[in-house]
């Protein structure tokens, strides 16, 4: 897709690099884009075992260099207004590096949930003190879950090679650059990293035992602004990209999509209706969202991104229309729509509250949340198909204003704007729901690409186009749709919110663990 060329205008050419796809833009100051190439991965990941989800080591670098040198070829005649390139990548998916930083085994993304086990790995000092705090339970999950531990375990001799472990941005920067650093706001994940002061933990640090990840094999970190290094011959044929032009370090999607909604001051959050649905806030004082759950680095430097995420969020959708929406499809592929439209389309009669029927999002159990599971009450005859799609919609919601009233809770800040991004922010419906719930207004901006705005952000005030963010937003951020609550629908969700939604998981969590009980005991037999 191509945009008037506005010749002269700066540009920054920046790649956002997802779960499902990658896409290349060329980013005016004005927010607007002069082109978009974007390609979804056949096959985004692969699983040799269940629950595993891998990749070879170049596929997104080969997917990169694709749709660069799409771009390039394409706007031959703007490249000499390109000032800068940005990457935001996916949090949370690793390699591990040799001494020549090449990869010695497949990428393990964040999707990936092998376990590592659990032998009675820390000091005494440690469990003392996790036990104390009643961390004990969450630090044998974030053990379990971080894929170092299982390489050490599983792979020894692949860890024995390993002379840098790193995050997926880091090797792309790496692979385009020739220099193997990445900015403070990517070290998102199971790694040794400090979020408060933004630095590697030191050996010293109580939790280091949890990811106990040799110093040296962990890279070099600079600020988010700072030029990671230039591009290189080699990545220049390959892409099309200019040789020398500067990579300026950024951050990861989710924080480049806070930061292109705007979302840099406390009153303000931003929601992600993804695959991971989540809400983040912009703070400058440090607070943990949930009890020893950090806050991440934002991508401004003297921010924070509090966050609470919801895994499965908006994949339920895709999921029920795998399941249960074949006659939508059918109806969709005739009209050459998505199938999410049409069930939009047919559910905006359902009232608030879908009739009695609740659903509780918990598809994946998380660190908070270890033993929850997902739950459908209220079901009767009268519902339909429908009446569930609505459900999911409206407990999604539930979820994330139960989140946001923790973070509020626990920071003393109150919320008084919403903007949105992400696949679900496309739906009137979803963004309609969204602000009846919260009672707040929901912003949506002129272009579903947050997080490329928010990358190409950071390298225009780099290189001098703006003096700060806010400069920065004032030009790229213009938020073209607002929806306003609605006093019945509010009151509606509140009164099941108050009296159902909160004691859902209070009243069925003893029975979520005896299930996990059970099933453990009939798995073993």
């Amino acid at each position: 897709m191509k945009g008037a060329k506005n010749m002269g205008d700066p540009l920054v050419l920046t790649f956002d690099i997802g779960t499902q796809s990658a896409r290349c833009l060329l980013v005016r100051p004005d927010g607007s884009f002069a082109d978009i190439c974007q390609i979804k991965y056949e096959e985004p990941y692969f699983s040799r075992n269940p629950g595993w989800a891998e990749q070879r080591p170049d596929f997104y670098y080969d997917h990169i260099c694709k749709i660069g040198k799409t771009v390039c070829e394409r706007n031959a005649e703007l490249l000499p207004d390109i000032i800068a390139v940005t990457l935001t990548v996916i949090r949370d998916t690793v390699l591990c590096l040799d001494k020549d930083n090449k990869p010695l085994r497949d990428i393990i993304l964040w999707l990936d949930k092998r376990q590592a086990d659990f032998n009675d790995p820390f000091p005494l000092i440690s469990k003392l003190l996790f036990k104390l705090v009643g961390m004990t339970e969450k630090t044998e999950i974030i053990y379990r879950a971080t894929a170092a531990n299982w390489i050490m375990q599983h792979e020894p001799e692949i860890w024995k090679n390993t002379a840098q472990f790193v995050m997926l941005p880091t090797y792309l920067n790496y692979k385009m650059t020739g220099v193997l650093k990445d900015s403070e706001a990517n070290m998102i994940g199971h790694v040794p990293f400090d979020n408060k002061p933004r630095t590697w933990k030191k050996k010293s640090d109580i939790t280091r035992c949890i990811y106990d990840i040799e110093p040296e094999k962990l890279c070099s970190l600079v600020k988010s602004g700072e030029i990671i290094g230039n591009i290189t011959k080699e990545f220049s044929e390959k892409s099309g990209i200019p040789e020398g032009l500067p990579l300026i370090a950024t951050g990861s999607d989710k924080g480049c999509e806070t930061l292109g909604l705007s979302v840099v001051e406390s009153n303000k959050a931003a929601i992600s209706f993804g695959t991971t649905a989540t809400i983040q806030m912009a703070v400058k004082k440090y607070f943990e969202p949930q009890p020893h759950m950090p806050a991440y680095p934002a991508v401004p430097n003297d921010l924070y991104n509090p966050e609470i995420e919801i895994y499965r969020g908006f994949w339920l959708l895709s999921w029920f229309v795998r399941e249960f929406g074949a006659k939508e499809k059918a109806e969709a592929d005739k009209l050459g729509c998505a199938p999410e439209q049409l069930l939009d389309k047919a559910i905006e009669n359902i009232p608030a509250g879908c009739e009695g029927l609740m659903l509780q999002p918990y598809w994946t159990p998380g660190i908070v949340s270890s033993a929850s599971r997902g739950a459908v009450i209220g079901w009767s005859d009268y519902h339909t198909h429908l009446h569930f799609y609505r459900a999911i919609i409206e407990g999604i919601g539930f979820e994330l204003y139960y989140s946001l009233k923790k973070m509020e809770q626990r920071s003393g800040l109150k919320i008084d704007e919403l903007f949105v991004g992400g696949g679900g922010a496309r739906s009137d419906i979803v963004c309609q729901i969204t602000s009846d719930i919260f009672n707040l207004p929901v912003n949506c901006i002129q272009t579903y690409e947050a997080s490329s705005i928010g990358a190409s952000m950071v390298a225009f005030i780099s290189r001098g186009v703006f003096k700060d963010y806010d400069e920065a937003i004032n030009h790229m951020v213009h938020v073209t749709k607002t929806y306003t609550p609605r006093a019945k629908e509010h009151t509606t969700y509140m009164a099941l919110y108050d009296t159902a939604y909160r004691k859902i998981l209070l009243r069925l969590e003893p029975i979520y663990r005896q299930i996990i009980e059970i099933t453990k005991r009939r798995d073993k037999s």
